[in-house]
């Protein structure tokens, strides 16, 4: 584990010292260079104050796909769209851009399923490198 790195049981997690948006564009390329996609990106700030009138901070939720595995997945255990896409989070934290990517092992792992298991885990290898270049 690097300096910055923390330890929470469901995912990887990093403070770094660089703006928000740069964080933004530094993740989405680190996905797209692993083959993920993005195919949600859900602005909580921006939610929050249309939907509650709350100020909150700048919290963003990325939801990154791996085509070839996420097919894989819905073959093996049709019902795993729940589960999907693999969730990577952005969010500003005392003047420092907060980084978390889930663990799709921990996310599926209550599923009894071995093919589903060894998807996870090769996502999840992809995902810590993810990680590891940030």
């Amino acid at each position: 584990m690097r300096r910055g790195d923390y330890i929470i049981k469901y995912g990887f997690s990093k403070m770094l010292d660089v703006s928000y948006h740069d964080a933004i564009d530094m993740v989405i390329d680190k996905l797209k260079n692993e083959g993920f996609g993005i195919l949600t990106k859900i602005d909580v700030k921006d939610k929050f104050k249309e939907k509650l009138d709350i100020d909150f901070k700048k919290y963003l939720i990325l939801g990154a796909c791996h085509p070839e595995s996420a097919y894989k997945a819905i073959l093996a255990e049709e019902d795993i769209g729940l589960m999907l896409p693999c969730n990577v989070i952005i969010y500003e934290k005392n003047e420092k851009t907060g980084i978390s990517i889930i663990k799709p092992s921990m996310a599926m792992g209550m599923i009894k399923n071995d093919k589903l298991k060894s998807i996870a885990e090769k996502v999840e290898s992809k995902l810590e490198r993810v990680f590891n270049h940030l």
